[in-house]
């Protein structure tokens, strides 16, 4: 080995040149597959958890449009009264996702996920949620079958 790779000079020049190299380096993660079909379930999820728990902002920053999520887009005092009725309504012992399909027709990606929701010790099946894309790549749900959960009790 040459002298001069085993000089301390030469070692901190070389972790200097490594740290700079590997800070520059930056990860994309790229939605595809398996793994960009979970997102829009995890939103559902998250909604019905905020829902239980009555957390109205958190609830609001999980619903809205492909334009954003309404704490974005809507004034708080209105977002809080909805997502109070919508909590309300969502409140529930258990839940299960059951399936899930494509929303046909729409100018960004929308799934449409079916919850089976166990409300008052009673099974309601089957209850859609439509979940929307962002522009900036989040899942939001947009639309939720209330008159179905309510029907059920």
């Amino acid at each position: 080995m040459p002298q001069t790779a085993r000089d301390p000079r030469f070692v901190i020049l070389g972790l200097v040149l490594l740290t700079t190299l590997f800070s520059a380096c930056t990860t994309t993660i790229i939605e595809s597959g398996a793994a960009a079909a979970v997102l829009p379930q995890i939103s559902v999820e998250r909604f019905l958890q905020a829902a239980n728990s009555r957390d109205l902002h958190g609830m609001g920053r999980i619903f809205g449009t492909t334009d954003g999520d309404y704490m974005e887009t809507r004034r708080r005092e209105d977002v809080e009264i909805q997502m109070e009725a919508i909590s309300s309504i969502l409140q529930h012992q258990d839940y299960r996702i059951v399936r899930e399909e494509m929303v046909a027709g729409r100018s960004a990606p929308a799934t449409r996920i079916y919850v089976t929701l166990t409300v008052e010790n009673k099974v309601i099946s089957s209850v859609p949620f439509v979940v929307v894309q962002t522009n900036d790549g989040r899942w939001l749900v947009e639309q939720v079958d209330l008159a179905m959960v309510m029907a059920g009790r």
